[in-house]
């Protein structure tokens, strides 16, 4: 079973960054701090135009938390580090002068959903369904929550906050704006993705990263936000309900 990695590689204007885990791309906190340092590197590179933000494989984007080191945390403090790791990417993601294009290939879960909606535009296939499952095992999804709400709107977000155990297909995300490519399959999307990023990369820089201002314009505060939501989750992460809930779900997988 391949090792997990991040991997920052530039092609022609665009830093690819991809991510992976063996376990469905789940994400621990080493593979999130990781996540968010190469975004913010390839938003201080001159040669850096956009950025592509994918995960490997051709089945899940991203399975969200890893439940290995969510069963770990036994303190307060270690459940605020973790989940800050969610909040480092996304505010990477935010305050990155360049465009944060999205590559989701398959099915992703929580943290994903908001790593998804955090991007400013987003390519997906039609097996790209996404679910918040947080609050199934007693968490919440406090930490993406604003992520997704800006994207999904309040309703979106709520619909799949409270119905944490079902799946919304591909066509879902897009018509309320997670998605704004769905392709057939991941060659059709690779494709369209190589055409978009031939555009992007003759845009003007400059112009592009005061769009990005004007796009996350009122979010200033995330940064402060974040972190606080992460306290609430690190917080119920050691209840019993959460702790029984997560070694069901072990067990069954």
């Amino acid at each position: 079973m391949a090792e997990a990695y991040v991997r920052s590689t530039l092609v022609n204007q665009t830093q690819e960054i991809e991510f992976y885990h063996p376990n469905s791309n789940s994400l621990p906190g080493e593979l999130l701090d990781e996540i968010a340092n190469q975004i913010r590197l390839a938003g201080e590179n001159p040669e850096v135009i956009c950025v592509l933000l994918k995960s490997g494989g051709d089945r899940a984007f991203c399975a969200g938390a890893s439940f290995d080191e969510l069963i770990a945390i036994e303190t307060k403090e270690a459940g605020l580090e973790f989940f800050s790791g969610f909040a480092k990417v996304i505010n990477a993601i935010r305050t990155c002068p360049k465009f944060v294009i999205g590559r989701v290939q398959g099915k992703t879960v929580g943290g994903g959903v908001g790593i998804a909606s955090a991007v400013d535009y987003c390519f997906a296939t039609k097996f790209a369904a996404i679910k918040l499952s947080e609050l199934a095992i007693g968490i919440g999804p406090f930490v993406v929550g604003p992520a997704v709400e800006r994207k999904l709107g309040k309703s979106g977000f709520t619909e799949l906050a409270i119905d944490a155990s079902a799946w919304r297909d591909a066509s879902w995300a897009a018509t309320r704006g997670l998605y704004m490519h769905v392709s057939d399959s991941i060659e059709q999307m690779d494709q369209e993705i190589g055409l978009f990023l031939n555009r992007i990369e003759k845009y003007s820089p400059e112009a592009m990263a005061e769009l990005k201002i004007n796009f996350w314009e009122g979010t200033e505060h995330w940064d402060n936000l974040l972190i606080e939501r992460a306290k609430i989750s690190g917080r119920l992460v050691l209840s019993d309900f959460t702790r029984n809930a997560i070694n069901a779900f072990k067990t069954k997988s």
